[in-house]
């Protein structure tokens, strides 16, 4: 498949990209400041660009764009005493109506039985002080994929929503006491298993 993968060069986008490449499929990367195309997916103006460049990279290659996937999102973390009107809307363009403009935008450029799968997290469903934003936003992600499944048929859309990775304890492991941890290269399978299944609608949680 010709895919247009978003966020490549993060941890989650490196795994993703590697899982993706091993099955053989041809990866158009994007990312703000690297990877094949450079754009910001906040922008929608940028994704209107965006699809264009991959559209013309996809036919180049041989075939039409055949799936989009997101591995990216933004949000700002504080106490909810502390966040401001600001913040809130910094975390819905980061993260939601980013990829919401994935979609909006992709349906005429993806092919007939393409796909979408976009990110979300475990903060919808578990979640910790300071996180509101992200779990506003996470949320958000979700309900879309479902309200928007019915919609956009023969193409697909799902989401991943992994917890805390085994690789970043070191890191952010305090902030999730007691959460299980997944290995990076489980959740990479998960994007795998939206990618080229028949799923829609489906959110998963690697």
């Amino acid at each position: 498949m010709n895919i247009l993968l978003i966020g490549a060069t993060g941890t989650l986008g490196t795994a993703v990209r590697s899982a993706l490449a091993e099955r053989g499929h041809q990866l158009f990367t994007v990312g703000r400041t690297g990877g094949d195309l450079r754009y910001d997916i906040a922008d929608p103006e940028q994704v209107t660009a965006l699809y264009e460049a991959a559209d013309a990279a996809a036919r180049a290659a041989g075939g039409p764009l055949d799936a989009v996937v997101s591995t990216a999102g933004d949000v700002p973390y504080k106490p909810v005493a502390r966040m401001t009107a600001a913040d809130y809307t910094a975390a819905f363009h980061g993260k939601v109506l980013s990829q919401l403009e994935l979609v909006r935008q992709g349906v005429p450029r993806v092919a007939e039985r393409g796909s979408f799968t976009l990110i979300s997290g475990v903060l919808t469903r578990e979640p910790i002080p300071s996180g509101s934003a992200a779990s506003m936003a996470n949320g958000a992600v979700e309900a879309f994929v479902r309200a928007a499944a019915i919609e956009i048929a023969p193409q697909r859309v799902n989401a991943v929503s992994p917890t805390l990775f085994t690789e970043s304890v070191p890191d952010y492991g305090d902030f999730f006491p007691g959460v299980r941890p997944v290995d990076l290269a489980d959740v990479a399978q998960a994007y795998v298993r939206s990618v080229e299944g028949g799923h829609t609608g489906r959110i998963y949680e690697p």
